[in-house]
């Protein structure tokens, strides 16, 4: 078996041998006939349950004879040594394969023994950046990251986008997904497309439920409804969400029950504080309410659609979805995150795998892990959604705003902001100049588009792309074609960035041998020698690595401050690990972030001095090494942060237990918690943590200008 044979899967093979074949208008029978095959034998081969050889393939393919054939016979027989061999249907093969031919020639020059280390060095740092680029294109999967506030419509807007909708008695639509006024769903859920229509549900573990319970406790018992004072009205949410709150009633059989009497008033019973009066202390309560749970009979994780159940498969998907999210079904407990199931694309992007994500609103805090680690994903689109009136809305610009202090770069390709106008927002807007009103919504929205821009241009991201969408009057069309482009423009980026390298790695194959160019590069590099000779300290900054948690601490609820405490610092809503490992990269940025944005600049000026036309390769290099390495130092230094940082915390029990006993001594509550939080940070112990840091970063950033001196000719 050839080698070519041998990394061919057959049930891939078999696969496009006969979407090739159809694609052809070719009946089974007759490309059977033409290759001297029985019927029953084609049929295996395409069904993938019949091993071929590469000769039978060729045959094959010579006599359906299209242009898509001897594209695939290309294929088949290339053998991929450095990159990673991408799937038969894959879009790109050929500028991945161009890559590859290159990336062999760079090997097989750099292991030769004479190769000078200059430029040996410069041979794998293009290896290496092949093989980076050429995985971000190889994969075709991505998500859509929908991000907004609780209430902003959301839910609403994915399931009209993507169809996943459900006829009422009315005639009108409804969402598969279950919506109203905010505060709706109890986790993240993902949408995706399967085999059939189905939801897949990853669970809390029973030490979160048994939080969850407790919070719950604390609410019903009257413990946790403590006054912020920074509130306007003096009041404060409930330590639980009220979607998780509903869930856990439901789950153990204490829903509110509300009636109306013969007076047409309403009465409320509710079974949870009559549970109180039986069991009256917290602990007693939450093992009564979680023996009603019987936790360990809801042990179910997925569930199909079944014909027998008489609805239309979204009928039941819908209804199957309000059960699971709202803790009616009896076989599935809490879910931290449901996923959705369904056996059509949900987008019209034909090559590719688009998950959707409908992230848990935001509720006051914007800064939160599950949120931002979009935002720093490159095969991620964030998609930042805002109320009509007030886009960009608060949210969008603070997370926008973050990105940029943690040094997040893409900004513009991989993430998006999604205006969700309500009925008759777009026709009021008048021109800003003249008071003239609109003539229709679509001039509402190019109004509206200016206004953002303006909004943005602080944050430099004035050139943002922004889409609007009605949900109630647009075309479905009109979202997903913004959608589809917004990704196909992450995809560019990507080949943009192979072709880049590819280029660059040519033009060092075909100069490296003459002496004339070599000077150039000698003269190019001592310049970028001396300004990282110039650059090698890292200069002292006046910031902390816990300013983002304590800033968080004063805008967050009071409550949510006391669910993250009792959870030793780890919450979705507000959690300790993820502020610091922000605040840490935020060192990092404040301290070297100038740096790396004057050494492109300088990269620049050196590309457009004429005398330096020859070393253009080598300076586009040096900054694509430059920016590489440093994403990356702050990517350890933000691990640095989470990971010590949590170790500390986690095993200072006396530190949250003073922390807790803070709650319900008055107003001033999220005062007194930062003051504890500060005074820990202030220990010598902690501020010890942070010299390890500053000494990490300065490690990593000696280690960033090597990677790149590295490059350089020896100096004359």
């Amino acid at each position: 078996m050839s080698e070519q044979e041998s990394v061919l899967n057959p049930a891939e093979l078999g696969r496009h041998l006969m979407q090739v074949r159809d694609r052809a208008g070719m009946k089974q029978a007759e490309l059977a006939k033409r290759v001297s095959l029985s019927p029953a034998v084609l049929s295996r081969i395409e069904s993938g349950d019949r091993p071929v050889t590469l000769q039978e393939v060729q045959d094959i393919l010579v006599q359906i004879g299209t242009a898509e054939a001897a594209g695939l016979s290309e294929a088949i027989q290339r053998t991929w040594r450095v990159l990673p061999r991408p799937p038969l249907d894959h879009p790109d093969q050929d500028l991945l394969w161009d890559a590859e031919q290159v990336a062999v020639e760079l090997i097989s020059l750099r292991d030769q023994s004479e190769t000078p280390h200059a430029f040996e060095r410069r041979l794998s740092e293009y290896i290496e950046e092949l093989k980076r680029t050429a995985a971000l294109l190889i994969r075709r999967d991505h998500h859509l990251a929908f991000i907004g506030s609780i209430g902003v419509g959301k839910s609403t807007a994915i399931c009209r986008i993507t169809g996943l909708e459900v006829p009422k008695e009315d005639g009108t639509l409804a969402p598969v997904l279950e919506v109203g006024g905010g505060g709706i769903t109890v986790c993240e859920v993902h949408l995706r497309t399967g085999p059939d229509f189905g939801l897949i549900v990853e669970p809390r573990g029973d030490d979160e439920i048994r939080q969850d319970v407790t919070d719950l406790a604390d609410h019903v018992l009257k413990g946790s409804v403590q006054v912020d004072e920074d509130s306007p009205d003096g009041s404060e949410s409930q330590g639980i969400s009220k979607e998780v709150a509903r869930a856990l009633r439901n789950m153990a059989g204490l829903a509110v029950q509300r009636s109306k009497g013969p007076d047409g008033k309403r009465t409320t019973i509710d079974p949870a504080r009559t549970l109180a009066e039986r069991f009256p202390t917290p602990r007693e309560f939450v093992v009564e309410v979680l023996s009603r749970m019987e936790l360990h009979r809801r042990d179910r994780r997925d569930i199909w659609y079944d014909s027998a159940s008489g609805k239309s498969p979204k009928a039941w998907l819908q209804e199957t979805f309000k059960a699971v999210n709202n803790g009616r079904h009896p076989e599935f407990t809490l879910p931290k995150r449901i996923e959705v199931v369904v056996p059509q694309h949900l987008f019209e992007a034909s090559d590719l795998t688009v998950r959707i994500i409908d992230t848990k609103g935001i509720d006051r805090t914007a800064a939160r892990g599950d949120i931002e680690m979009h935002l720093d994903d490159p095969h991620t689109l964030a998609v930042l959604c805002s109320n009509f009136n007030n886009a960009p809305a608060a949210e969008a610009r603070l997370l926008l705003d973050r990105a940029k202090d943690a040094g997040v770069r893409r900004l513009e390709v991989n993430t998006a902001l999604l205006v969700l106008p309500r009925p008759g927002e777009a026709v009021a807007m008048k021109d800003d100049a003249t008071g003239t009103p609109v003539e229709n919504a679509d001039e509402g929205y190019e109004l509206k588009a200016e206004q953002v821009a303006l909004a943005l241009e602080p944050l430099g991201l004035q050139g943002l792309a922004v889409g609007f969408y009605n949900a109630n009057e647009d075309s479905q069309s009109r979202a997903q074609e913004f959608l589809v482009e917004r990704l196909g423009r992450i995809r560019e980026s990507f080949r943009a960035r192979i072709r880049d390298a590819r280029t660059g790695a040519l033009a060092l194959l075909s100069n490296h041998g003459e002496e004339r160019i070599r000077a150039v590069l000698r003269d190019a590099g001592d310049s970028i020698r001396t300004w990282a000779s110039m650059n090698v300290s890292v200069p002292p900054v006046q910031a902390h690595v816990q300013e983002s948690l304590l800033a968080e601490i004063q805008v967050a609820y009071a409550s949510t401050v006391r669910a993250a405490v009792c959870r030793e610092g780890e919450w979705m809503h507000l959690s300790y690990s993820h502020h610091i490992g922000y605040g840490a990269r935020r060192l990092a940025v404040l301290a070297l972030g100038k740096a790396a944005d004057e050494f492109a600049g300088h990269c620049r000026i050196l590309a457009a001095t004429p005398r330096y036309a020859e070393a253009a390769d080598l300076i586009a290099q040096a900054e694509r090494v430059l920016s590489a390495s440093y994403e990356e130092l702050l990517r350890k230094v933000q691990l640095m942060g989470q990971t010590v940082f949590r170790d500390a915390l986690k095993a200072d029990s006396a530190f949250w237990q003073a922390c807790m006993a803070e709650w319900g001594q008055g107003k001033g509550y999220k005062n007194r918690v930062a003051g504890r939080n500060r005074e820990w940070f202030d220990n010598e112990a902690q501020r010890k943590l942070e010299e390890e840091l500053k000494a990490l970063i300065a490690r990593e950033w000696s280690r960033v200008l090597r990677s790149v001196t590295e490059l350089l000719e020896p100096a004359a």
